[in-house]
C-alpha cells in the first residue's frame, strides 16, 4: 500500500482559515509587513519519491508581502480567495473557478488597480492557497467545470440522493470536479478502467462492458480532470480497486497514465490527493500495432509529437524502465502513431469482445 494522506475535515479547514487570517491581523496591529510562506511551484522544486512512486514539491520556499510593491497584489488575492473559500464552507455553498474571478475582480482601494484583471490570476491564487494550508481546491469549495462519464455497479450518495452507475442510460454518471462528499454505499466491481476517449467510453457503455468484467469505466475527453484523477483514488485507496489506463499510442496518451499515476509536475503539491502509484497501462502499445494487425491504420508521427516523445521518454519514472523504453523505441522506428478507434477496423466490438479480456487474461500491461 502506497502512502496516502487523508483529506481534512471541513472544521478543520476552517480553522486554518482562520489562522491565516489571524495572523495578517496580528501582524498588521503590531506594525508589521503582513506575509505568507508559500513553497516555490518551479520545476526545480519537483522531485520524485521512488518508493512511494509520485510526484512532489521539494523544500524551496518564498514569503510574499502585503507592503511589497511587487507582491501587493499576488498577496491581496491569496487574501482574497482565503476570504472567499471561508464563506463558502460556512454557508455550504460552491462556486466555479470562473466565478471565483468574478467575485474577486474589483478595484484594490487607494491604487486604481483590480487584485486580478485575467481569470489566470486567480487560478494561480487558488492553486497558492492549496499550498498555503494544504488542501484541495475542491475542498475550499471552489470547483472547475466537470467533465467525464462513469458507469458500473455501484451505488453512491451524492447531497442526500443515491444514485446508480448501472441506471443511468447512454450518458452514464456525468462525474462532479468535486467528488469529496461522496458517499459510496455499494461497490461491487473488480478493477476500474479509465478510457483516454469519451468515444471509446461510449463503445464499451453500449457493449456494456461494465457488466461483462465486472468493471467501472471512467473516461474524460484526454487529460483526466482532478475530480476524476481523485475519484480514481478514493475507489483505489478506500476500496482496494486497481487502476487500469487505457489511451492511444501516443506520447500524448503516455502523459495522461503518467499523470494519473505519478502526478502532474504543475500540481506535484497535491499529488498525494490525486496520484494512483499503483496504476496499470492497459495500452494501447506501440507493440500492439503488429500484434492486432493495425499497421494500415497507423498516423505519422509529427515534429511535436516527436517533441513530446522525447521528453516523457526522459521522464525519470520511465528513464530506468526497460519495457517502456522499448515501446518508445517502437514508436520512434515506426515513426506512427495509433488511436484506440483503429481497433474497430478489426471489428465494431472487437475492444470490448477480443481486446481488453485477452489483455486483461494475459496480464499484459506496463506498470
Amino acid at each position: 500500500m502506497h502512502f496516502y494522506l487523508k483529506p481534512k475535515k471541513k472544521e478543520e479547514i476552517l480553522l486554518t482559515l482562520k489562522a491565516l487570517g489571524d495572523s495578517f491581523l496580528k501582524e498588521i496591529e503590531e506594525g508589521k509587513n503582513p506575509s505568507v510562506e508559500i513553497p516555490t511551484r518551479t520545476l526545480r522544486n519537483v522531485r520524485f519519491d521512488e518508493k512511494n512512486r509520485r510526484l512532489y514539491l521539494g523544500g524551496y520556499v518564498s514569503r510574499r508581502y502585503l507592503l511589497h510593491l511587487a507582491q501587493i497584489r499576488s498577496f491581496t488575492q491569496l487574501a482574497g480567495v482565503a476570504a472567499l473559500a471561508k464563506k463558502l464552507i460556512e454557508e455550504d455553498k460552491h462556486v466555479s473557478l470562473r466565478e471565483t474571478f468574478y467575485i474577486l475582480k474589483r478595484t484594490i482601494p487607494g491604487l486604481k488597480r483590480n487584485i486580478v484583471d485575467e481569470q489566470e490570476e486567480s487560478n494561480r491564487a487558488v492553486e497558492d492557497l492549496e499550498l498555503v494550508i494544504n488542501a484541495l481546491r475542491e475542498q475550499l469549495h471552489i470547483n472547475a467545470n466537470k467533465l467525464g462519464a462513469v458507469a458500473g455497479n455501484v451505488v453512491i450518495r451524492d447531497r442526500g440522493d443515491l444514485i446508480d452507475w448501472s441506471k443511468l442510460g447512454s450518458g452514464g454518471w456525468s462525474v462532479p470536479s468535486n467528488v469529496e462528499d461522496i458517499e459510496f454505499v455499494k461497490v461491487d466491481a473488480k478493477f476500474v478502467l479509465y478510457i483516454e476517449k469519451s468515444a471509446v467510453w461510449e463503445r464499451l457503455h453500449e457493449d456494456k462492458v461494465w457488466k461483462k468484467l465486472n468493471c467501472i469505466i471512467v473516461a474524460s475527453q484526454g487529460q483526466a480532470t482532478r475530480g476524476i484523477r481523485r475519484l480514481l483514488q478514493r475507489l483505489n485507496y478506500e476500496h482496494g480497486l486497481p487502476i487500469f489506463v487505457l489511451t492511444d499510442a501516443d506520447p500524448w496518451g503516455i502523459y495522461i497514465y503518467s499523470v494519473i499515476k505519478f502526478g502532474s509536475i504543475t500540481l506535484a503539491h497535491v499529488s498525494d490527493r490525486l496520484a494512483v502509484p499503483s496504476a496499470k497501462f492497459l495500452g494501447l502499445k506501440p507493440s500492439d500495432v503488429k500484434k492486432y494487425g493495425l499497421e494500415k491504420h497507423l498516423i505519422k508521427l509529427k515534429e511535436i509529437d516527436k517533441k513530446r516523445l522525447n521528453e516523457v521518454r526522459n521522464y525519470e519514472w520511465f528513464k530506468k524502465n526497460k519495457e517502456w523504453q522499448r515501446e518508445f523505441d517502437l514508436m520512434a522506428k515506426m515513426d506512427a502513431k495509433a488511436e484506440l478507434e483503429a481497433l474497430a477496423a478489426r471489428g465494431i466490438t472487437f475492444i470490448s469482445d477480443k481486446y481488453l479480456p485477452e489483455k486483461l487474461k494475459n496480464e499484459d500491461w506496463l506498470d
